[in-house]
């Protein structure tokens, strides 16, 4: 018989108890048989994926995030022994004394509890968001879109079929149904849930805030510059452009706006060139187009206006603005930055360490690709999202940012004075 979303979520909740009691070996041994049962799964989870891909155009750029493949699911389960791979988050020491009555007291790392996670066409995220909780001992409430359902209900069936095996709880994994409702029920479940966080658009994320009870970690949205300062290399700075844009356009730390300062407006048309390869269209100001007319393809170079600035392309989209300092290419940022990743390329060290000092962003690159926010790049295993705000946990949110710490007293009969 079909369970009611309270059912549901109360399940987790009871998983989430069961979850304290299992230990290291316990938990890196369910990842480690995850990530071998993959290939075995592969085929009925590709032509699950394969469902959904049928439904969406492939010129959309969602398409790209809701492929799965061979490749992308073995590098899935190299991801999975990964975490598996890391200390546990869980028991840390954080703080230590004996206080003056005597008590011992001592500041502990402690699962969050039942993590809600609310996506977008992103089936790989089910795994990821699955190793990371059960690494740092929270069970999971996944909300997928209606776009990837077939996919991550494959993924989910593969997953509770490792827990089964292992005699744990299969409710440590619950996917809910793809309708809408389902996400407002999840929204305001305040006594299973313990916190939520959505992964996807801009508005996803603004209805999750607006609307949920339960305590919400935005993740997601990058709008992302690349700033080419006056001392910048040209080669440098057209090999990192190139990366951060066009490796994959559709993440969230894809480049959307290079900022160029005016005295190296010469060098623009080297800067962009090798973006000719993968068809980039770009939006340039009124100085970068007059500068790029005639060495870009004219079918590929637009005037910008003023809504290209601020925009989350999420495609082989790039907006140009041209800069005359420093501090002009830090209002820009400070003014249409999500707060994601932010980059500047420079030869000048006063430039370099003024950037990354004042900008305001989860993080901050100078002479390198932003195409490296991510928690596997960062060495964290794999991450549950980037966290854009400012409470909790910044930047790629891994084992650590998922979880809370409570305080352990231990005394001898001590009772305090009346």
């Amino acid at each position: 018989m079909q369970r009611t979303l309270t059912e549901l979520f109360k399940a987790a909740r009871q998983a989430s108890r069961e979850l304290v009691m299992l230990d290291e070996a316990g938990v890196n041994a369910v990842l480690l048989d995850l990530a071998a049962e993959i290939p075995a799964a592969t085929i009925s989870i590709l032509e699950a994926n394969r469902k959904d891909l049928d439904c969406m155009d492939p010129s959309d750029p969602m398409y790209d995030r809701l492929l799965l493949s061979e490749s992308r699911l073995e590098a899935i389960a190299g991801d999975i022994r990964n975490v598996a791979a890391l200390p546990s988050p869980l028991g840390l020491v954080l703080e230590q004394r004996r206080l003056p009555s005597g008590l011992e007291l001592t500041k502990a790392s402690v699962p969050i509890g039942v993590i809600g996670i609310i996506y977008e066409a992103r089936p790989n995220v089910t795994f990821d968001v699955f190793a990371l909780c059960l690494k740092s001992g929270n069970a999971t409430v996944l909300k997928g879109g209606s776009d990837a359902h077939e996919s991550n209900s494959a993924i989910v069936q593969c997953i509770r079929a490792v827990l089964e095996r292992h005699s744990l709880n299969p409710d440590t994994v619950i996917l809910l149904p793809s309708e809408r409702e389902a996400a407002g029920e999840m929204l305001n479940a305040v006594d299973y849930i313990d916190m939520i966080i959505p992964r996807g658009s801009q508005k996803l994320i603004d209805f999750v805030r607006m609307n949920a009870k339960v305590p919400v970690i935005e993740t997601g949205a990058g709008i992302v510059h690349t700033y080419i300062d006056k001392a910048a290399d040209v080669a440098m700075a057209a090999d990192i452009v190139f990366n951060a844009k066009t490796r994959r356009p559709s993440v969230c730390n894809a480049l959307d706006t290079l900022l160029i300062h005016a005295g190296r407006l010469d060098d623009l048309p080297a800067i962009v060139a090798p973006l000719k390869e993968k068809m980039v269209i770009i939006y340039a100001d009124e100085a970068a187009y007059a500068r790029l007319l005639g060495s870009y393809p004219e079918t590929l170079l637009v005037k910008a206006l003023p809504e290209h600035f601020g925009t989350e392309f999420l495609s082989l989209r790039l907006s140009v603005k041209t800069v005359a300092s420093l501090e002009e290419a830090l209002d820009h940022i400070a003014a249409h930055s999500s707060r994601h990743s932010e980059a500047i390329v420079t030869g000048d060290p006063a430039a370099k360490a003024e950037f990354l000092k004042r900008v305001d962003a989860a993080a901050v690159y100078a002479n390198t690709s932003t195409a490296f926010t991510d928690g596997a790049q960062f060495g964290l295993g794999a991450e549950i999202g980037i966290s854009t705000q400012k409470l909790h946990a910044r930047g790629p949110m891994a084992l650590r940012e998922l979880t809370s710490y409570k305080w352990i007293i231990e005394g001898e009969g001590q009772t305090r004075p009346l």
